[in-house]
């Protein structure tokens, strides 16, 4: 079972009248965060600063109201962590801690040896007005909801296990590799919505389900499927709020949705083909003419 440690809830009420000796008290329990010395005056006082900075204030308060039961929350996580066993069962599990991390929106979920780190101040929701006043793109704020948490830990969970996967130079070797990262979420997250898991909204999503064999269409009659042009696959894999060339309502990433579809057929069409191999599997094109890949019109 995954238990959540709220470093971030036990951390902000502690008594900042005896902060050190309070500090001292939740070391056991946070050695990963208080691994400092606390008789370290400057260090006292940068924990001091960060815990009364108005900014984290509010995010904690923010965070206290939309975490303030975390039990669903644990449960998702167990599951998918007993998926992700199941699949590699020699790999460990880490201890996965939740911390306000203060506005790192880039890296919301990181892994670092044998822990996960939840900064859960990057999952207020939409309407959390901070976001928008930091200069966020609405398309990036839209993902920041409690139901991304679990989905961000499984792909940041997949990016530690499979750190060089690195795709080639054809816009076909880079919709696969993309295209196994969510296979990997598919295996870990059986019972999560194909939106979420890519982060589309549901406008996005009906668009490129009704619009797939176009864009395949476009990709296969415009020989683009070989294409090295960098300004081109950037068109098809570059995250943002939408692919102009081809609508105002299309998705971004599309050319991650078309690499999710193609490795999706190959690993349900070759029943000899296990989850580590297919991470193994560099030839792009061999996955795409096994997978029998033909979006329906």
């Amino acid at each position: 079972n995954v238990t959540l440690h709220r470093y971030d809830s036990d951390l902000f009420r502690l008594d900042r009248a005896r902060l050190r000796d309070e500090l001292e008290r939740l070391k056991p329990a946070y050695r990963f965060f208080l691994q400092t010395d606390l008789d370290d005056t400057a260090k006292l006082a940068a924990m001091r600063s960060y815990l009364e900075n108005p900014r984290n204030l509010a995010f904690y308060r923010a965070v206290d109201s939309v975490f303030s039961e975390t039990e669903t929350l644990e449960k998702d996580l167990t599951r998918a962590f007993r998926y992700y066993v199941h699949y590699f069962p020699h790999a460990g599990i880490p201890r996965v801690y939740t911390y306000i991390s203060g506005g790192d929106y880039d890296f919301p979920v990181q892994r670092a040896d044998s822990v996960l780190l939840i900064g859960l101040d990057n999952y207020l929701g939409e309407r959390y007005k901070p976001y928008a006043a930091d200069g966020l793109p609405a398309y990036r704020i839209a993902r920041m909801t409690a139901g991304h948490v679990v989905p961000d830990c499984m792909e940041t969970m997949y990016r530690a296990a499979f750190p060089e996967q690195m795709p080639g130079t054809t816009l076909l070797d880079y919709m696969v590799e993309a295209g196994k990262k969510y296979l990997f979420l598919d295996a870990m997250l059986p019972e999560t919505d194909d939106r979420l898991k890519i982060s589309y909204s549901s406008a996005q999503f009906d668009w490129i389900v009704r619009n797939e064999s176009h864009v395949w269409a476009a990709i296969i009659s415009n020989r683009m499927l070989y294409s090295t042009d960098g300004n081109l696959i950037r068109t098809f894999m570059a995250d943002g709020p939408f692919t102009a060339e081809f609508s105002g309502e299309a998705p971004a990433r599309l050319g991650e949705w078309i690499g999710w579809r193609i490795v999706r057929k190959y690993y349900e069409n070759q029943p000899g083909v296990t989850l580590q191999s297919l991470m193994a599997e560099k030839d792009a094109q061999k996955i795409l003419t096994l997978s029998g890949y033909k979006p329906e019109k």
